[in-house]
């Protein structure tokens, strides 16, 4: 079954004129040289969901009733089966909160842990979110960098030096958007032992868990560190990007101590909405049937990372390697464009800016697309820069 799907992944999809947040960016809109911007930002990939998934929607649309919904035992059970088979994680059923988002997960997170005027750490570059739901729930959010020279760990005792007595929670990305590590055992025990001596909760966003591109790497959701981190940990996950369902709404937390749990929920009490039927079907069916059709989008994503690589080292560009996700961050620190972002955008690709995620001087490519319109866009970036040269 695997051998049959590269062709999936070749297929054009036209997007442009649909309800597509990433399409609809630079509608309307053309590079210097007249081209259409080709759209290699947000985390969407523009590959159609599983077969799997599809056949399921349809399923469930055409019984033509879609009336308030409930979490079904078959969603529960697809989550505690999945965490079985991928990390030989034994989930309980009531670990499992059910979420609209990951976003809306990273901030009932943040409302959860200590008070307002509590602080959170975290280490940047990073997805936004991590930093900016602190403030939303009235927390401080301590930003640290990562510790670039030494292939961008976390610097645990920068984060000693920046913790308060007020700090009571740390926001992990795990696997790292943007910059694609996977950490190993001993970055997530420096960690851990952080967590541990000062009692913080931890908060893993481990979205990209199930996109792990380099041979021989393992996602360890950091629950599974030791029983006692299992007791201060939020892990949110979600199918979202994996399947490339992130239209659907649903996420998940997994929180196994039970007073957690409960602040969780009372953060949640009536603003956060249910995940909605139609994702709940997708979410069973992705992570019951979609592994043939994972495992094919994985070979094919390595393929397209290799594709990104070729602007390692040209025109000053450094890409660092993503060990997971399929999201590539770029150097453009010695290449002499003052914005690399519009540079790139004038030339007809639209990247994500870097100060974003709290990197200047950078971009973050999105290479969950057809080859050839990766090859294209490429292409479009080093005859730019040979020309700006």
């Amino acid at each position: 079954m695997t051998h049959n799907h590269p062709a999936l992944f070749d297929i054009p999809i036209d997007r442009n004129g649909t309800d597509s947040l990433k399409w609809s960016k630079y509608a309307g809109q053309h590079a210097a040289s007249g081209a259409d911007i080709l759209p290699l930002w947000v985390a969407d990939m523009d590959f159609a969901a599983p077969p799997d998934v599809i056949t399921a929607l349809q399923q469930r649309v055409a019984h033509g009733v879609f009336g308030y919904g409930h979490t079904t035992p078959a969603f529960i059970d697809a989550i505690t089966s999945a965490m079985q088979r991928d990390y030989g994680w034994a989930v309980e059923a009531d670990w499992i909160v059910p979420l609209p988002g990951l976003v809306s997960g990273l901030n009932i997170a943040a409302r959860s842990i200590g008070e307002p005027g509590d602080a959170i750490v975290t280490s940047t570059p990073v997805y936004p979110a991590l930093f900016t739901s602190a403030a939303h729930m009235e927390r401080k959010c301590i930003r640290v960098p990562l510790d670039e020279a030494h292939n961008w760990t976390w610097n645990m005792k920068a984060v000693e030096a920046a913790h308060t007595p007020r700090t009571r929670g740390l926001m992990l990305c795990h696997p790292h958007n943007p910059i694609g590590r996977v950490w190993t055992g001993q970055e997530l025990a420096g960690i851990a032992v952080y967590a541990e001596q000062h009692d913080l909760v931890v908060v893993s966003d481990e979205i990209h868990c199930d996109l792990i591109l380099e041979p021989g790497l393992r996602h360890r959701p950091f629950a599974m560190l030791s029983p006692a981190m299992a007791r201060r940990t939020i892990t949110i996950m979600a199918p979202s990007k994996t399947y490339n369902i992130p239209g659907l709404g649903v996420a998940f937390a997994i929180i196994p101590d039970e007073s957690l749990r409960r602040r969780f929920h009372a953060a949640m009490a009536g603003i956060t909405p249910h995940p909605n039927i139609l994702g709940m079907v997708a979410t069973t069916a992705a992570y019951r049937h979609g592994l043939p059709w994972r495992t094919a989008l994985l070979d094919y994503l390595r393929q397209n990372r290799e594709l990104v690589m070729g602007l390692d080292g040209k025109f000053g560009l450094k890409v660092i390697r993503p060990e997971a996700t399929y999201l590539a961050w770029i150097d453009c620190r010695e290449s002499g464009i003052d914005n690399p972002q519009a540079f790139f955008e004038a030339a007809g690709v639209g990247l994500s800016e870097g100060s974003d995620f709290g990197g200047q001087g950078f971009v973050r490519l999105n290479f969950g697309c057809p080859r050839a319109v990766l090859e294209t866009a490429l292409e479009r970036m080093l005859t730019a820069l040979n020309d700006a040269a």
